[in-house]
Formats: C-alpha cells, structure tokens, sequence
C-alpha cells in the first residue's frame, strides 16, 4: 500500500480523495506525524454507531462506485479517519475504546500519573505497573497485525512476562537506589522519580514480544502496492515486531522523563509549596501533555504499513510476484 503526497487540493483544503491510503506523504516523517495525529485524534472516540456505520458506507459507496452525487473529498476524508480510528485494519471489527489508538492517552496518562507518584510503597509500585502493563498489553493486543490469529495463551504469556518485568525492575532499582550510600537524600528522592521509565520501556519492549512472538513461527501476510495478498513471510514479521519495538522503547522516554522534571522544577515554586493538593492535578497535566506529544511522534518512526524488498523475502514469495517491493502492517 503505497501513499504519495498530493498536491492539488480542492477549494476545502483536500486532496483527491484515495482508498486506503492517506492526505499526507508516509515516505516521510513529517506527513506520518500529520497522518498519526489525525490516527489519534480523541475527538473519535465519542463517534456514534451511526456514524461509524455511515462512514463505512460512504467508503463503500466509493469502492462500488455508487457515491451520491456532490460528495466532497472532505466527507471522504472524515469518513475514512473514522474507520481507520475505531476498526481495525486486518479483522474489520471495533478495537474496544481504551484500546483503541485514540484512546491511549486519555486512558492511560490516569495511569502514568500514578507510576509517576513520588514515595511509593512497594505495594503501591506494584500496584501501578500492573495497571500500566495491563493497560499496554490491550493496546498491543487490539493494534496488532491480525492477518494470523493470536492465542489466548500467547496473549496470556506476553501479559504476565510485561507485569513481571515491569515489578521486578521497578521495585529492584528503588530498593537499590535507597540503599545507595553515594547520593545525598535530595538526590536519592531525584533518581527515584525516573526509575519507572527502565521499567516501562523494558516491559513495553518485552508486552510486545511475548505477545506477538507467535508471528515469528506464522509469519504475517505481505501484499502489493494494490492491496492483493501475495503470501505469507516471517521475514517481513520480524522487521514487524523490530520495528514496534524500538517505538516501544522511544514512546516512555518524553513520557517518563519530562514530567519528573518539571514537577521538582515546580515542587519548589512558592505556589506549589503553598498549595500541596495541587501537585498530583498538575502532574496529571504535565503527563497528558508529555503523552499527548510522544505518542504520535513515537508511532510515526515508521510507516504502518512497511515495504521491504522483495529480494530479501522467502524464496516462495520471490517466486509469487513481479513486484520489487512488498508491503506489510506492522501494527501500532
């Protein structure tokens, strides 16, 4: 599935409209970042089931050639995002609403503000990794390439290695930083605020994995420019999971590390001093604004759908197509 950059635009400001494809130029980062900020835009997320059900229909009317008279790329546009926000690409069905690519920040910055607690007990570090793991897990499950199915048991292992990772690292470096004689306490209390981003990036790196390891056997279906399925690759599902991956690496970092700084910037502040229940409301704020950045800048590192070289595939998919390059959905 190839996207290229359109110029022309008509008196709203849209491009001709492309099944399947997007406004904006995935060759480069640029026109990904704009095309991922459309992807999770929360705004999706209060659309009616009659809505969703007309957007489809408009795309379909597209594809049977059947549109209604004065139908504007704009409306073609919308519906297309609409689709693309709530159903996912390989199955066609509704990805559930905190799952759902749109719904990541507003469901999940709750969970990040309570990794990000300063002083928590062990319970308490516990506690908020399991609701950030499980809450990562549904989002990698429900955003996976699901051209081959996913067992119950898969899912089950990639969702209990995540939690273990995430508690035995996280609660292993405030023990040990505690017990660390060479910092003062101000520092000590310092370094414990960016102990969850080792723990979160690991475990991210480790859901993902587990959890979509059973594509490495299977492999994932590759395709042409034009949609058709020319067979399946374990090549291609490799370069799948590498590349979500490194996102799920890149993702907790501003995350993570942003908001422990500001807050011991603004924890020092007159007003914050004078104002203690304020801190956790605006910590919330500062992880919502740190999520609100990171995720589509994280996600658009690489293209949804990847191409690769047809050369460095199977033999069998070599011998399947004419084509010099494949495309695949590596999931989000």
């Amino acid at each position: 599935m190839v996207s290229v950059a359109v110029e022309v635009v008509d008196i709203q400001g849209y491009p001709p409209f492309q099944l399947g494809k997007s406004k904006f130029d995935q060759s480069t980062f640029s026109g990904r970042y704009r095309h991922f900020l459309d992807h999770v835009d929360p705004r999706t997320l209060f659309t009616s089931k009659a809505k969703l059900d007309a957007s489809v229909k408009l795309l379909d009317d597209y594809k049977n050639g059947t549109l209604a008279p004065g139908t504007t790329n704009k409306q073609l546009w919308q519906a297309q995002k609409i689709k693309q926000a709530i159903l996912h690409p390989d199955t066609g069905e509704k990805v559930f609403l905190p799952f759902r690519m749109s719904g990541f920040v507003p469901f999940g910055a709750p969970v990040i503000t309570g990794v990000l607690q300063p002083n928590l007990t062990v319970f308490g570090t516990v506690f908020w990794q399991w609701m950030a793991q499980s809450h990562m897990a549904g989002v990698n499950f429900a955003n996976r390439n699901a051209s081959k199915p996913t067992s119950t048991s898969q899912f089950l292992l990639g969702y209990g290695g995540a939690v273990t990772t995430a508690c035995v690292i996280a609660v292993g470096l405030k023990k040990f930083i505690k017990k660390a004689s060479i910092f003062s306490p101000t520092t000590n209390m310092l370094i414990q605020r960016f102990v969850p981003f080792p723990a979160v990036a690991t475990a991210g790196v480790c859901n993902v994995l587990l959890m979509r390891i059973s594509e490495l056997g299977t492999g994932i279906d590759v395709q042409d420019k034009d949609g058709k399925i020319i067979g399946t690759s374990k090549v291609a599902a490799r370069r799948a999971l590498q590349e979500t991956a490194i996102t799920r690496i890149l993702l907790p970092a501003p995350i993570l590390i942003i908001p422990p700084i500001v807050m011991s910037v603004l924890e020092r502040t007159k007003f914050m001093k004078s104002r203690p229940r304020l801190t956790i409301p605006v910590q919330g704020t500062v992880v919502t604004l740190a999520f609100a950045f990171a995720l589509p800048m994280a996600i658009s590192l690489f293209p949804q759908f990847s191409k690769v070289s047809v050369l460095s595939l199977e033999p069998e998919i070599q011998a399947a197509t004419s084509e010099t390059e494949v495309f695949y959905n590596k999931g989000l």
